[in-house]
């Protein structure tokens, strides 16, 4: 008997034809899943918000879109979010500081003293940056060695930073320091009509960004954030981990200090008066939680500049500063409130995916 070699065996044309429905419906499932994904995003909702609001100033004043205003504009938010930057780290692990704004005093009321006694701008950058480690390490040893919480050390050491600036200035200013000490806050690179600030702004987002999310030490934030008990029990030194975050902010402080008090030339016990909430503000408003545990850099960029040009929009057309405030408050709400409405959302239509499974 001569057997036939077998050329291979087909399957039938009605079940071939339903295979490849079955991959076509999977792939457009997938695409939409991963559409939608990506439109819930809290990055891509503040990018739109960004393009729209550009859109709108556009047409309403003729001078929005002008390259050397936008630029220009960065040196009204650049400090802020400099401060803004290590405050991710800090309440990604469920911390908080509200003595940012009170360390930059103190810095800038140490560079102040200095240059009254003949420092150098080298020198000055030099005792602004120590001093504000240092206050960021006065808060973290108190947070960390004695177990207070840190909302009521840094309400505490809020105090104290900004006191001492005003026990010895009282309502005497700082206003003499030396040539060239104003190029870092109110010059530009080189010939362009890029701010020096906003490319130190650009280099240290690059760099807490690549830390954040390519290092061990931002995953580490990650799970402190999201069960510090765990994290102990997983290894992770928590409390190293937070003291450092807390002299970050410190540092932070002090670079965001020189800049302001380079730009405006002068120190009085009042200065960066409320940018602690506004550094609070970004990073919530760009996705952190404020509980911990979840965030990201893009989105605090994003935030940086939203915000920023919504005030510059707001002040070309001549808004006052009450209604700044209140738009600023709705923002501020849409950011706690819709990440959350997502969320609840998601886990809605997965529970009923698994319902459906079943």
């Amino acid at each position: 008997m001569i057997l036939k070699k077998d050329a291979g065996i087909k399957p039938p044309a009605s079940t071939s034809g339903s295979l490849i429905e079955q991959s076509r419906l999977v792939n457009e499932k997938d695409f939409k899943t991963r559409l939608v994904n990506l439109i819930t995003r809290w990055e891509f909702i503040l990018f739109v918000l960004l393009i729209f609001e550009s859109v709108v100033f556009a047409n309403l004043s003729p001078f929005f879109l002008d390259a050397f205003n936008l630029l220009n504009t960065t040196f009204n938010f650049s400090e802020k979010a400099i401060l803004a930057l290590p405050m991710i780290f800090v309440i990604l692990s469920g911390d908080i500081d509200i003595s940012v704004a009170a360390i930059m005093a103190l810095c800038s009321f140490s560079m102040g003293h200095a240059a009254a006694l003949g420092a150098s701008p080298a020198e000055l950058v030099l005792i602004g940056v120590a001093v504000g480690a240092a206050a960021g390490f006065f808060n973290g040893i108190l947070i960390t060695g004695l177990g207070i919480p840190a909302i009521a050390v840094t309400l505490a050491s809020q105090s104290l930073f900004r006191g001492i600036s005003q026990a010895v200035l009282g309502d005497r200013a700082y206003t003499s320091y030396p040539e060239g000490f104003g190029v870092l806050g109110q010059g530009y690179l080189g010939n362009t009509m890029i701010p020096l600030q906003l490319v130190f702004l650009v280099i240290l987002a690059v760099i807490m960004g690549f830390v954040l999310h390519k290092t061990t030490y931002g995953r580490k934030l990650y799970a402190i954030g999201n069960s510090a008990s765990a994290a102990r029990f997983s290894g992770i030194p928590v409390d190293r981990i937070r003291l450092i975050n807390f002299v970050l902010n410190g540092l932070f402080a002090g670079i965001a200090a020189v800049l302001l008090t380079s730009r405006i030339g002068s120190t009085r016990p009042n200065i960066a008066l409320g940018y602690e909430l506004e550094a609070i503000t970004l990073v919530v408003l760009g996705g952190v939680a404020i509980t911990g545990g979840k965030g990201n850099i893009v989105g605090v960029f994003l935030a940086v500049f939203l915000l920023g040009y919504l005030k510059f929009g707001m002040g070309l057309l001549n808004l006052s500063a009450k209604v700044m405030v209140i738009v600023t408050g709705i923002l501020l709400v849409t950011a706690v409130l819709i990440p959350a409405v997502i969320e609840n959302v998601r886990a809605r239509n997965k529970l009923s995916r698994q319902r459906k499974g079943r």
